[in-house]
């Protein structure tokens, strides 16, 4: 039963990475198969269109919808800019004139007889998506977007806020223990990806905004300083549409934990350069990871070493993701093929596992998740 597991992060020096790049709804698709594209290239746009505001016309004049009706100076259809006259009606032998003027500029969407009220739409939003990585259009999705397939390293965070940015990758610290401060962030790393060790401040994360870095790595952060970064708690639905100058990204939690050797030694491996990072994340079903993505310019020849996949083996990496271990990395060492009754009371499978201090340690299956090579 070694395919007894919670999928895990994925972090490799060289992997075949796909992105699907869709428009909330259809449009045009400016990209063909074959396409090459950089991570800033527009490979589909279209318009979202404005709400509807409702202009009362009955109310505004003191008429009955059909009596407004009769004065109405607009038809639906018709473009209107703000401060467009709409209706007016003149009383005293025209020495008193009431007017109804719209708030709004949009087009005439709707009027209606029996409300006397008219509806604006407001205009359309353009929506552009860009390619978010260097790579190749490997589909198209007619009028909705693309699949861009590139080879390069990608590792996969355990929680992020922020959205989609691209910049050079500087690792700023010299080991993955190490603290992330604002000293170690100065004007120079304005557009790039700034990576730290075991933590981030709460000064080095505005410093990194104030200077306009476009993301930080690191492997933990104290929730307070997270919320006093955000200027809110945040909630358990999905991440990465906070309006924050840098996207974080952490690699194993929350609190003070050091960044994993093998993450921190391949993203050394990648200083200097262009990155792709997405701080999204979803807990729940349909999980959603944050992630890094550094494109190759071509592939290297195909490795002959078996995939690890997705199942549990002696030697399998592993990542413990519930207390009292959680977050520490390790080895599997035993994986008994009998169900044993743990602490709570449950009875599940288990398997051993050797952590990077040399623990030995004991966990049900369901509290770990794979670190993909």
């Amino acid at each position: 039963m070694g395919t007894a597991y919670t999928p895990g992060l994925k972090v490799s020096s060289g992997t075949i990475i796909q992105k699907q790049r869709r428009l909330p709804l259809k449009g045009q698709v400016l990209a063909k198969v074959g396409d090459r594209v950089s991570a800033a290239d527009i490979i589909a746009r279209t318009d979202i269109p404005g709400i509807i505001q409702t202009v009362k016309v009955a109310e505004s004049l003191g008429l009955e919808p059909d009596e407004a009706m009769s004065v109405l100076q607009v038809k639906e259809g018709e473009d209107v800019v703000a401060g467009r006259l709409f209706a007016e009606t003149k009383s005293f032998f025209g020495l008193i004139k009431t007017e109804c003027k719209t708030p709004f500029t949009g087009k005439i969407e709707l009027i209606s007889p029996t409300t006397g009220h008219v509806g604006v739409r407001l205009p359309s939003k353009p929506v552009e998506i860009s390619a978010y990585i260097d790579g190749v259009i490997a589909e198209v999705i007619p009028d909705e977007g693309v699949v861009v397939e590139t080879y390069g390293a990608f590792v996969q965070g355990i929680f992020g806020v922020g959205g989609e940015r691209m910049g050079n990758l500087a690792v700023v610290v010299d080991s993955p223990d190490a603290l992330l401060t604002e000293d170690h962030i100065t004007e120079k790393h304005a557009g790039m990806v700034v990576v730290g060790g075991a933590g981030v401040t709460l000064d080095a994360l505005r410093k990194a905004a104030s200077v306009g870095v476009v993301g930080v790595v690191v492997g933990a952060i104290v929730d307070t300083a997270l919320i006093q970064y955000l200027g809110h708690d945040i909630g358990v639905a999905i991440t990465g549409h906070e309006p924050v100058d840098a996207t974080l990204i952490l690699t194993e939690g929350f609190g003070s934990i050091a960044m994993a050797a093998r993450t921190f030694d391949l993203l050394k491996t990648l200083e200097g350069r262009s990155v792709s990072i997405n701080g999204a994340t979803q807990i729940r079903a349909g999980v959603i990871r944050p992630e890094i993505i550094a494109p190759f310019d071509e592939k290297p020849p195909v490795d002959d070493k078996p995939d690890q996949g997705q199942t549990l083996s002696i030697g399998t990496h592993i990542r413990v993701i519930r207390e009292p271990h959680f977050g520490r990395l390790g080895v599997v060492t035993k994986l008994p093929s009998e169900p044993v009754e743990v602490e709570s009371g449950a009875v599940v499978r288990i398997l051993e596992a050797k952590l990077d201090d040399e623990e030995i340690v004991v966990v049900p299956r369901a509290n770990v998740e794979i670190i993909e090579g």
